[in-house]
């Protein structure tokens, strides 16, 4: 027998020794081993994968878009037990969707923001990288039937695996470890966002051996839930999600990092978006977006507190200046402050500038919420209000924007300030004027030359109809020549172009042609609002 060979059967057995299932171990009554296969299943990491996908950082910021759209999505889903989605994973997504809001917020990155059915978009700029994101309302989410989620959670673990490797990343830029240690307490009053700003501003970034009592109650709390009811645990993600974003209060996370070692180089724009909201504090009502506007205050220099446990500040603090609210009637006034609706804070945030807040105060129809991330001038359409908030823009330039909660310069501004339609009667008031005073100087011209009004009228008549006339035709003539020789110019190039050419050329006419007609609905709605407003003055 040669001494290369070797039984097959003997190769075979050690294969099946080394590759046994679970159903072979029971199967050969190994109960230690069934167990061991059972409890210690086979992991896997994906930090290769994404390794392999983005060499440069760079190159995983430009494709963070999808990625935050979904965790936030799978973050504001119910963390419920015996779901389709795990409740780990669910607070997984919540804790990376707060780190990330977190680091936006403390280095002012925030640039866009719009509410829409849809949810609320953000756009934020990191590293020169534009990142945006959509978050859906704070609502109760239901899980439907419709919806593959198996391809869903494939594609987040990869996105959980990339955000966590990002978050790594920022908060090591800017001298903070990672991950943060939360406080415990407010952890336990479901303010995860607020904590970790509190982390950030104490420059706790040492990990110490709280993080072993941090993983005790965290245990202790998972025993809490699952003891607990699924309706119980439905309200308490609820009010998770009406807790969870940062303070710009002394102690708290968004403070942490102004004792880092960081050298500053925030841009002009930066350094705008810091001082918006400067000297300003704010106080958020129950029952407006509490989660979007923790996040959009503190990006833009504002203090904020809200109601409820974990709070900065309480309702009563002489030094707030706004409180948002959004209900038509209110239990107590404070004459010190301004109460505003929710969209004030987007507009300004929008515009860059403090809006007057007379169009936004309690019980009066806002005034449209227009979008960032449209170009009027490219649409075609300039809406009433975007040209009022130039107006604005660009007093606020030359420093005369009134300061925030004087309401008498603010009724000045706003006076001085006049819409288009207002603008464009006294223009029309003054040509009437002057044609008028004109007429008067000819007649007196007229007088003193003695020329009758009345022979002066019927030659006057007689040479404008046959000017008219005239000029109507030559118009007429003048129009269809001009059409003509357009005409034919776009037949000669269209004809010249290859067959390509021509459908690309065709494509862009009808998308010129339906820009046009899109512009002239508008048109025609913001005509018949206008009609149907003044009628009902009337």
């Amino acid at each position: 027998m040669p001494k290369h060979y070797r039984p097959a059967g003997k190769k075979k057995e050690g294969n099946a020794a080394k590759y046994i299932t679970r159903t072979k171990a029971i199967a050969k009554k190994n109960r230690d081993l069934a167990d061991r296969l059972l409890n210690r299943p086979p992991t896997y990491k994906l930090d290769k994968l994404v390794l392999e996908r983005y060499p440069t950082f760079v190159d995983a910021l430009r494709d963070l878009d999808d990625c935050l759209t979904l965790v936030h999505l799978f973050a504001a889903l119910p963390a419920v037990d015996g779901e389709r989605v795990e409740v780990n994973r669910i607070h997984n997504c919540r804790r990376l969707s707060h780190e990330w809001q977190a680091y936006i917020s403390r280095t002012h990155s925030l640039r866009k923001t719009f509410i829409s059915v849809k949810g609320i978009y953000y756009q934020a700029e990191v590293q020169g990288q534009k990142i945006t994101w959509l978050t859906p309302h704070a609502l109760q989410q239901v899980l439907t039937d419709d919806v593959d989620f198996n391809v869903m959670l494939s594609f987040l673990e990869f996105y959980e695996t990339l955000l966590g490797f990002v978050n790594f990343k920022l908060y090591h830029s800017i001298n903070v470890n990672y991950p943060p240690i939360l406080d415990p307490r407010l952890e336990a009053l479901a303010a995860e966002l607020y904590a970790l700003c509190r982390y950030i501003s104490t420059g706790s970034g040492r990990v110490t051996g709280n993080s072993e009592s941090g993983g005790a109650i965290k245990e202790k709390e998972d025993e809490n839930k699952k003891e607990s009811s699924k309706a119980d645990e439905s309200e308490l993600r609820l009010a998770q999600l009406q807790h969870q974003l940062p303070a710009n209060e002394p102690g708290t996370l968004m403070h942490l990092v102004e004792e880092s070692t960081a050298v500053d180089t925030d841009d002009d724009e930066t350094k705008e978006c810091k001082s918006l909201f400067k000297n300003l504090k704010f106080y958020l009502s129950r029952e407006v977006p509490r989660e979007s506007l923790l996040f959009i205050i503190p990006a833009f220099g504002g203090t904020v507190s809200w109601e409820g446990e974990g709070a900065p500040f309480n309702e009563v603090d002489e030094d707030i200046t706004h409180q948002i609210v959004d209900r038509p009637t209110q239990s107590h006034v404070f004459l010190s402050r301004a109460y505003v609706q929710p969209q004030w804070v987007f507009d300004c945030v929008n515009a860059r500038i403090i809006l007057p807040t007379e169009g936004y105060l309690v019980g009066r129809v806002p005034p449209p919420h227009l979008s960032p991330f449209v170009d009027n001038d490219t649409e075609g359409y300039i809406p009433e209000y975007a040209e009022t908030i130039k107006r604005l823009q660009a007093a606020a330039r030359n420093e005369i924007l009134p300061l925030p909660g004087d309401e008498d310069l603010d009724n000045s501004l706003v006076a001085a300030m006049m819409d288009r339609t207002e603008s464009n009667e006294a223009a029309e008031k003054k040509m009437k004027l002057e044609m008028l005073e004109k007429q008067y100087h000819d007649e007196l011209k007229m007088e003193i030359d003695g020329i009758t009004f009345s022979n002066l009228s019927n030659k006057k008549a007689d040479k404008s109809l046959d000017t008219m006339d005239k000029d109507d035709s030559k118009s007429d003539h003048e129009d269809d020549e001009k059409k003509q020789a357009e005409k034919d110019s776009a037949d000669i190039s269209t004809a010249l172009m290859s067959r390509k050419q021509r459908g690309l050329y065709k494509a862009i006419e009808i998308g010129k042609e339906r820009k046009r007609d899109k512009v002239e609905l508008l048109k025609k709605r913001k005509k018949n609002s206008e009609s149907s407003a003044s009628a009902k003055r009337r």
